[in-house]
C-alpha cells in the first residue's frame, strides 16, 4: 500500500518533507490557511472544514501537524496546537500522526545536557500548551518531534544578521558581560533537510513516541560567530544584553539527539558550520 502522507502546515518544513516523500513514491496531500504552494486551502482547527475534506481525498495513512504558530502568543498556540490537532485526529482517526513540537519546551540555563526525559526546568504558557499538544499526540500512538532551531536554504537567522552586522554576543541575563559568561549560550539547530528526513525515517520504520530533532553538535554562540569570522573575515559582533521579545527565551542548554541517533538516523550536516557553503550560496 503505496503511503498517503497529509502534510497539515505546508510552510518551509513541510515543503520539505512532502519534496522528499514524493521522491519516496508517496502520495502526498498539503494543507495551508492560505493555500500557497498548497493542494488545498483550509483551515484545519475546523472541524467542519475537515470533514468536508475528508470527504474529497483518499483517506491518509499518516498526516504530519506542522503548522507554525505565526509568532503568536498563548491563545493561537491553543488554536493551532491543541485545537488542530484534536480536529486532525477526529478526522482522520486511522491515520498515524507526527506532531512537530519545540526543543523551547526545555527551559535550562544551566549549560545542561537534555534528552527526551527533561527536566524541563520551568515553563512557559506557550511550552505548557505544546507539551499538552505532545501528549494528545502519544495518547493517540502517534510520535512527538521537538525540533531545534530550523535553518537551511535561503533561511538562517544567524547568518542573515552576521552578514547585515545586526548580530550581536549576548551576556547572560543575571549577570555583565565578561570573558566567562559572555556568549556562553548554546544554539541548538538543525538543517531543514535534515528534519525532513528524521520525520520521514520515523515514519518508515514505524517509530512512535518522543523524540528530539536536532543535530549532532551544539556550539556556544561565541565558537560559532569566531568561526564565522574567521570563515568571512568579518569581526565580532558587539556585546548586548539578550532581546527579551526572543520567542524562545533566553535559555543555555545542549539538546541531545541520542535517541533519534539510536534508530538509524543521522544528519547529513552534523553542525551549522558544515553548512555553511550550501548557505552562503542561497544567502
Amino acid at each position: 500500500m503505496t503511503p498517503h502522507l497529509l502534510i497539515a502546515g505546508n510552510g518551509y518544513l513541510g515543503q520539505a518533507v512532502s519534496e522528499q516523500a514524493k521522491g519516496l513514491n508517496w502520495r502526498t496531500t498539503s494543507l495551508s490557511k492560505s493555500g500557497d504552494n498548497s493542494d488545498h486551502a483550509i483551515d484545519f482547527t475546523s472541524a467542519e472544514a475537515l470533514t468536508e475534506l475528508s470527504q474529497k481525498i483518499s483517506p491518509p495513512t499518516h498526516i504530519l501537524a506542522s503548522a507554525s504558530s505565526g509568532r503568536g502568543g498563548p491563545e493561537a498556540y491553543q488554536n493551532i496546537f491543541i485545537n488542530g490537532t484534536t480536529r486532525l485526529l477526529e478526522a482522520f482517526p486511522d491515520a498515524q500522526l507526527t506532531f512537530i513540537s519545540s526543543t523551547s519546551v526545555y527551559r535550562q540555563t544551566d549549560g545542561s545536557i537534555v534528552d527526551e526525559e527533561g527536566p524541563f526546568a520551568g515553563e512557559t504558557k506557550n511550552s505548557t500548551i505544546l507539551r499538552k499538544a505532545e501528549q494528545l499526540t502519544l495518547t493517540a500512538g502517534g510520535t512527538a518531534l521537538r525540533l531545534s532551531g530550523i535553518y537551511g536554504p535561503n533561511r538562517s537567522v544567524i547568518l542573515r544578521k552576521f552578514l547585515n552586522d545586526e548580530a550581536t554576543l549576548e551576556e547572560t541575563p543575571a549577570q555583565s558581560a565578561s570573558c566567562s559568561n559572555l556568549g556562553i549560550r548554546i544554539l541548538n539547530q538543525i538543517h531543514r533537510d535534515d528534519a525532513s528526513r528524521a520525520i520521514l525515517h520515523l515514519i518508515e520504520r514505524q517509530q512512535t513516541g518522543l523524540f528530539n530533532v536536532t543535530d549532532n553538535e551544539p556550539t556556544s554562540q561565541l565558537e560559532t560567530y569566531q568561526q564565522l569570522c574567521q570563515r568571512l573575515n568579518k569581526p565580532l559582533p558587539p556585546i548586548a544584553p539578550p532581546n527579551p521579545n526572543s520567542k524562545r527565551g533566553w535559555t543555555h542548554k545542549a539538546i541531545s539527539n541520542a535517541k533519534l541517533r539510536s534508530t538509524g538516523w543521522t544528519p547529513n550536516y552534523p553542525n551549522f558550520l558544515s553548512a555553511l557553503d550550501d548557505l552562503l550560496s542561497t544567502s
